[in-house]
Parts: structure tokens; C-alpha cells; sequence
């Protein structure tokens, strides 16, 4: 009977420990499967670009809410812009734009469409068309939105946009002249001095015309230009040169002496093998006062019609 009872004992007793380990490895089996249902930060889509310090969030899915929501597209033009992939910002400020024209950030959003097609223009010898662009969307920012808060900024960025094309076709000029190719240089030159008299490309533009009609021959007409640059521009980094080039024409006086009419200048569309008696019904180039004191900006247009946005090296 005492080994039944001991017996019986030890079963009990394995029951028992048996039913703690049990207990155990559930308890084990819980915690563990409680760390491992955590929530995790969902992982961006493939495809899609992370952007530092952005809701990554505004360039997943494709719901109407995350295509339609102002602050959504706007968000997602600004993280394009800041970096610098200015194309697909142009893609989301336009789309803003014709979502949400009366928002209080669609004048923001016009403004920053002039400024990413600047943004895209690289240098003075790359294709000008981001510029034109950028100076048609400005003025339709501030024909659009008038009186906002970005229209002085616009007009600034017009500004540049001038002045980068200024420089672009001087050095287009200045290609032409070295290629030997003066008619086209003169083309150029005379453009500038027509559309930019205040710019800082002016003298120059000046000073290569007369350099060119030299080369084509045409004396009188470069003393004519070299006369207007030492009247408009005496204190030109050319202005010296213009002297020495006049000094070795001779230093004769043109036959219109545009100290005393201004208006009879020899350039513009001007044939360069006219004669003097010729030049009566070629069209003026306004005065220095007129043309400094009632200066206006041509538009994108304007610019088309003058000037031809060619690539280096063509005709044009």
C-alpha cells in the first residue's frame, strides 16, 4: 500500500508541473505573437520617390481625394520643386490650377509655374524656350491674378528672364561673327539694340554691329553705330574700342550725324550695301531719351516675332 501511495503522489506531482509548463510556453506563445502583430510603418510603395522631410503619403495611391485635394497637389508640386525635378512640379501646379482656379493658393500656383519653366533654362548657349515660356506665364499670372501678392515677384523674374535673353542673343551674335557669317550677326545685333537699349548687352550688342557692317564693307554705316555707342554708352567697357575702330575708318564723320537727329539711325531692318540716299524710308531706332524713359518689355509673343529661337549653328 506505501508504494501505491507514492505512487500516486509522483502522478500528481507530474500532473502538476506538467500544467505549469503548459501554462508557460502559452505565456511564451502569446508575447510573442503580440510582438509580432506590432504596427509597423507602412513601406513606400515601389516606384514611388522618397522625398526627405515630406508626407510620403501625398504620392501613394490613387484615390479622388489624393488627385482632387488642393493641399494634396499642392504638397506634391512643392516636394517636385524643392528637388529641382521641375518638370513633374509644372504637372501638379497645373493640375492645381485647373482644379482649383479661385483658391486662395492659385496665384501661388501660377507664380510658381513662370518659375519652374525658368528654372529649367540652363545657360546663355542652351535653347531660350524655357525663358519665353516662363515670360508667358508670369504674364498670365498677373493678368489672371491681378493686384496679388506674388505680382512683384513676377515682374522681377520678367526682368531676368529679359536679361538672360539679352545675353543669349549676344552670344548667338557673336557665334555668327566669328563663323563669318555678318548678316546674321547684324540680324542679332540690331534686335538687341531695338528690344533692350537699358540692358547691360547693349553697348556691346552696339559696338559688334559696327564691327560687322565693317566687315560687309559698309564704313559709313559701322561709323554711324560707333558714333551712336561713344553718344549712348561713353562709359562702356567698348567704349575704347569703338574709338580705336573709328580711328582706323578714318576717323570720318558718318553723313548723318545722329547728334543732330537722332531718329535717322542706320540700323534696324537696314540692307547693309544701301546707299546714303537709300536710308531715308529704313525705320529708326527710338532716341536715348525714349528709349530709356519710356521703356517697355515686349511680351513672350513679341519676342517670338523678333527674335527666331534657334539652336546654335542654324541660320536664323
Amino acid at each position: 500500500m506505501r508504494g501505491i501511495d507514492q505512487l500516486l503522489r509522483l502522478l500528481k506531482n507530474l500532473r502538476h508541473q506538467s500544467r505549469i509548463l503548459t501554462s508557460g510556453l502559452l505565456l511564451v506563445a502569446w508575447l510573442a505573437a503580440g510582438c509580432s502583430s506590432t504596427p509597423k510603418e507602412p513601406a513606400v510603395a515601389a516606384g514611388t520617390k522618397a522625398v526627405g522631410g515630406t508626407d510620403e503619403q501625398i504620392f501613394l495611391g490613387d484615390t479622388i481625394e489624393k488627385n482632387y485635394d488642393p493641399n494634396v497637389i499642392m504638397k506634391r508640386g512643392e516636394a517636385f520643386f524643392d528637388k529641382e525635378e521641375y518638370s513633374e512640379a509644372l504637372v501638379e501646379y497645373n493640375h492645381f490650377l485647373d482644379l482649383h482656379k479661385s483658391h486662395v493658393l492659385a496665384p501661388y500656383a501660377a507664380f510658381k509655374i513662370g518659375e519652374s519653366h525658368f528654372k529649367m533654362a540652363k545657360s546663355i548657349d542652351r535653347d531660350p524656350e524655357p525663358l519665353t515660356k516662363a515670360i508667358t506665364a508670369l504674364e498670365r499670372m498677373r493678368k489672371d491674378f491681378p493686384g496679388s501678392r506674388y505680382d512683384a515677384q513676377a515682374q522681377q523674374k520678367i526682368q531676368e528672364c529679359h536679361e538672360w535673353l539679352a545675353q543669349m542673343h549676344l552670344f548667338v551674335g557673336q557665334f555668327y561673327y566669328r563663323r563669318e557669317s555678318y548678316l546674321a550677326a547684324a540680324h542679332r545685333f540690331e534686335q538687341i539694340i531695338k528690344i533692350y537699349p537699358d540692358k547691360p548687352v547693349a553697348p556691346d550688342a552696339l559696338y559688334f554691329l559696327a564691327l560687322s557692317y565693317h566687315e560687309l564693307g559698309a564704313d559709313d554705316w559701322a561709323a554711324d553705330n560707333l558714333t551712336l555707342l561713344a553718344e549712348r554708352y561713353p562709359t562702356s567697357k567698348v567704349a575704347a574700342d569703338g574709338r580705336s575702330l573709328m580711328a582706323k575708318l578714318g576717323g570720318k564723320k558718318p553723313d548723318t550725324l545722329i547728334a543732330k537727329n537722332p531718329s535717322a539711325t542706320p540700323f534696324s531692318d537696314a540692307r547693309p550695301y544701301a546707299s546714303p540716299s537709300d536710308r531715308s524710308d529704313l525705320p529708326s531706332i527710338p532716341s536715348a531719351a525714349s528709349a530709356f524713359g519710356a521703356l517697355k518689355l515686349p511680351s513672350a509673343n513679341a519676342l517670338g516675332q523678333s527674335f527666331t529661337a534657334c539652336r546654335l549653328g542654324a541660320w536664323c
